[in-house]
């Protein structure tokens, strides 16, 4: 616990200055709520500049200290106060903090999110360990985007491993998600600033995507999110303030769209830039409606100060990676006749997006959980009557920055239905998620009629909060070595023996599965050294977590010993494959069940 909270107030702390600094070099001389997303974006394309230079975390801990230092200089004396703001934000963070953390309090330790949801952060954890040691990865080599990996190998070399540094980088983009919209939420009773906000920063999808350990699609969201609003309050004060600072009052946005492209790559900015351009599309044809070219001139040259520092910003920033993005785009997750499901049962109804879902897991279908059909209609329902009465309200108030944003996501959305697989559309569900949360709640609580407001508050937020305490958690460390060890245990099957705590608490079956795939696997409580044969056909048995110096089963000769495990082959070789079922990158659903992975009751022969 005290490394993913000290993790998460080191990165929290850090881009909260160093945003707040970009925020001040844009023209902002008061706090802003933008400024720890604006950061993270900013320190994460800086970590992965770093990492690769001699020294690897030392290095890229170097330069994020340097630039909050130099962030902090910035800030002398250019920030005024703003009263009332501190207290709403700092409550704000204070609960945020509390519901992100629920995963971890409900299962009593902080360890590898999502195991059992989702066995992703197995290759992330190999990946930013490559990353710490210079070595070479398959994600490092295929362009994959490791921003948020380099930050986690920073903050690793202050002491927290990197699953407690992953962890904390969780805490704080859920702490900062929440702290975004409360820049457009002014004018407000604080209890409704900060319920509101809440419902944004965890819309449903965002909090089943962060429970799962999905860090880059809520980094996304996040980068999302801040850009809307971001945009949003640069359109509204645009004649405001020094005219000397026009052409820097879009810097922090092209710190968004930098940081997408290092933490989410080309798709990343796909998602800002098309967010920019359907805003400014509406624009200009609004214009050339109400006063004809003249109109649309004005606008253009109001605009193209800001507009060509920042693309020249963000033009400069990711040049470096052009070759990767160009590899990335070869990734296999791109591949619309790929196996496409990835860790989802079927195609998500995108009613989950509403942000009204009564399960605690959102790949439930209507019915197929604890809850009614009816409760999930219902509740979609609801949450579509307050998207619209909050999209009409914000278009009669003439804002139109979010609703174009959602607009462009929606388009996105589209386009992965058609062109794409299920596992891209829901991905492409969770990052606009947000603005539908957004868009709805301001709507109804800035002028609207309170009962709904009310209503739909309490709602979203019951489904979210029901799939942050359901959030399964697992190891609370996490070894290369059964990853490594996975080539030399060949075509046979193998039989791991684990402790009942590990497989029961920890969610053990599914993480030790998910490191030895690519081989037959069955999975078993360990239990006292036994004089009779092994199971059938079982060429190898590997004990994780307390090898013993005596063999499980009769006829096995010690094979080989790493850390945290030991590796028993049998005196004489078996021939075949075995009865243990053959673990694919296709059982990413539930990796852990014997009948996803194709092998009926042949999970565990001969001791379960």
């Amino acid at each position: 616990m005290p490394a993913t909270y000290a993790s998460f107030l080191l990165v929290l702390g850090a881009s909260a200055v160093a945003g707040q600094a970009i925020l001040a070099l844009s023209g902002r001389r008061t706090p802003s709520a933008l400024a720890p997303a604006v950061g993270l974006a900013a320190l994460v394309s800086l970590a992965w500049a770093a990492v690769r230079l001699p020294g690897e975390g030392a290095a890229a801990l170097a330069a994020i200290g340097a630039a909050v230092v130099a962030s902090a200089l910035v800030l002398r004396g250019r920030l005024a106060p703003v009263a009332g703001v501190p207290a709403v934000a700092l409550t704000t963070g204070a609960i945020a903090t509390v519901a992100t953390s629920l995963p971890f309090l409900v299962e009593g330790r902080f360890g590898i999110l999502g195991t059992g949801l989702n066995p992703d952060m197995s290759q992330h954890l190999l990946a930013t360990e490559r990353l710490a040691t210079g070595g070479g990865d398959r994600l490092i080599a295929e362009g994959y985007p490791l921003g948020p990996h380099a930050l986690v190998v920073a903050v690793s070399e202050l002491g927290p491993s990197a699953v407690h540094a992953f962890g904390g980088l969780t805490l704080a983009v859920a702490v900062a998600a929440s702290l975004v919209p409360l820049a457009v939420l002014g004018g407000l009773a604080a209890r409704w600033r900060i319920g509101a906000a809440l419902v944004v920063g965890f819309a449903y999808l965002a909090a089943a995507y962060l429970v799962q350990g999905a860090f880059k699609e809520t980094i996304q969201a996040l980068f999302l999110l801040a850009f809307a609003v971001g945009l949003h309050e640069l359109v509204r004060g645009w004649r405001d303030g020094q005219a000397g600072r026009r052409a820097l009052r879009a810097l922090p946005l092209a710190a968004l769209a930098i940081g997408s492209v290092y933490a989410y790559s080309f798709p990343g900015l796909a998602w800002l830039v098309g967010a920019a351009a359907a805003w400014a599309a509406l624009e200009l044809a609004l214009a050339r409606r109400r006063g004809g070219q003249r109109a649309v001139s004005r606008l253009v040259r109001e605009a193209a100060p800001a507009a060509t520092v920042a693309g020249a910003v963000l033009l400069a920033a990711i040049l470096p990676e052009i070759g990767r993005i160009v590899e990335f785009a070869r990734f296999e997750t791109f591949d619309p006749d790929g196996p496409g499901l990835g860790n989802l049962f079927g195609r998500l109804s995108p009613l989950v997006a509403l942000g009204i879902w009564p399960s605690g897991d959102f790949r439930v279908a209507p019915g197929d959980g604890a809850a009614p059909a009816a409760a999930f209609y219902l509740g979609a329902m609801l949450a579509f009557v307050a998207l619209a009465a909050g999209l009409h309200r914000w278009l009669k108030r003439g804002e139109r920055v979010v609703p174009a944003a959602l607009a462009a996501a929606t388009i996105l959305w589209l386009y992965a239905l058609v062109a794409g697989t299920p596992y891209q559309e829901a991905k492409a569900l969770a990052l606009a998620a947000p603005l539908v949360a957004l868009i709805a709640v301001r709507g109804l609580v800035v002028g609207g009629p309170r009962p709904l407001a009310l209503a739909y508050l309490v709602a979203a937020a019951a489904s979210s909060l029901l799939v942050l305490a359901n959030g399964p958690v697992g190891p609370s460390s996490h070894s290369t070595a059964l990853r490594e060890l996975q080539p030399t245990l060949g075509s046979g099957s193998t039989l791991v023996l684990a402790p009942p705590r590990m497989l029961e608490e920890e969610h053990g079956r599914d993480y030790l599965v998910w490191e030895l795939r690519g081989g037959r696997v069955c999975v078993a409580e360990a239990g006292p050294p036994s004089g009779a044969p092994p199971p059938p056909e079982v060429a190898r048995v590997l004990i994780v977590e307390g090898g013993r110096d005596a063999p499980p089963f009769s006829g096995l000769e010690l094979e080989r010993a790493g850390e945290g495990y030991v590796l028993w082959a049998l005196t004489e070789p078996v021939a075949g494959e075995g009865p243990c079922p053959f673990i694919s990158d296709g059982a990413r659903a539930d990796p852990g069940d014997p009948e996803a992975a194709g092998a009926g009751d042949a999970a565990a022969p001969g001791r379960e």
